[in-house]
């Protein structure tokens, strides 16, 4: 029986797998004022499972934001686009960053949603992102990888 629980060694790993950053809008724990959570990608109430597959480390704002969504309306072309999925999809295929590294552009329909959805460039994000780019810890250095 899979546990419904977050385990404490699933936290350890999917943290550590994430390098401590967001797995969606890429915060960095160490800047945060909250501590992150253990979100699950498909939510418990659509039936995802608590198993490494379906977990990623989030933010506050971008877990509560996500809720339980998994798919929304993309903004340019009205039509459903699913929500970024870290254990599937690449950061860098679907998100970019502006040029002074502050804003997260969508590139694709997922993006787009995912940008929108889990309101990605949040004016403190975005006040934070200029700060931590001015002393050169933004953006964070690696991708994760899948």
């Amino acid at each position: 029986m899979v546990n419904k629980r977050v385990t404490p060694e699933q936290k350890k790993s999917v943290a550590e797998y994430a390098k401590y950053c967001c797995e969606y809008c890429r915060s960095q724990e160490k800047f945060a004022m909250q501590s992150f959570s253990i979100e699950h990608i498909i939510p418990r109430s659509k039936g995802g499972k608590t198993v490494k597959s379906n977990l990623a480390y989030a933010c506050q704002g971008c877990n509560a934001h996500k809720y339980n969504k998994t798919e929304e309306y993309d903004p340019i072309t009205g039509k459903i686009a699913s929500i970024f999925n870290p254990r599937k999809q690449r950061w860098v295929e679907h998100f970019k960053w502006s040029d002074d590294f502050s804003m997260i552009i969508g590139m694709t329909p997922t993006g787009r949603v995912t940008i929108d959805t889990l309101k990605f460039n949040r004016d403190g994000l975005v006040n934070l992102r200029k700060i931590l780019y001015s002393t050169g810890d933004h953006p964070p250095d690696e991708e994760i990888a899948l």
